[in-house]
């Protein structure tokens, strides 16, 4: 019983460290993502919501699901309203190359010029 109790508890440990089930982060979209089907990754991109901007991404979702977005404030202190990033956790889903498409615009606002745009193409093996 000892054993198996010390046997969670490492495992526990590893898997709150990021020793076990690493997910690699890209941020450049100059970076192919090569994946194998059925592992995960991560987009981040540096964001500012109190400015009402935010990444709004589009994806295949044949090829790959959303697992999860989430936004960390980057703590400065004395500074209200500064910036951070967002994490965007995919999941590829079937072999083959697609493409993960990001635009820095405000949700309610159509689509501009000016829009800045990251196109991230992803090949899963």
């Amino acid at each position: 019983m000892k054993r198996l109790l010390i046997l969670i508890l490492v495992a526990a440990s590893l898997l709150a460290t990021g020793c076990i089930g690493e997910v690699e982060t890209y941020t450049d979209p100059g970076q192919m993502v090569t994946i194998g089907a059925g592992q995960e990754f991560i987009i981040a991109l540096g964001s500012d919501p109190s400015t009402g901007y935010s990444w709004q991404e589009s994806h295949d979702q044949a090829m790959l699901e959303l697992v999860e977005k989430i936004y960390k404030e980057e703590v400065k202190e004395g500074v209200v309203g500064a910036g951070g990033v967002e994490y965007f956790r995919f999941k590829a889903v079937k072999t083959g190359e697609t493409e993960i498409t990001l635009v820095y615009k405000r949700p309610w606002e159509e689509p501009t010029p000016q829009d800045i745009t990251r196109v991230f193409t992803v090949e899963i093996n």
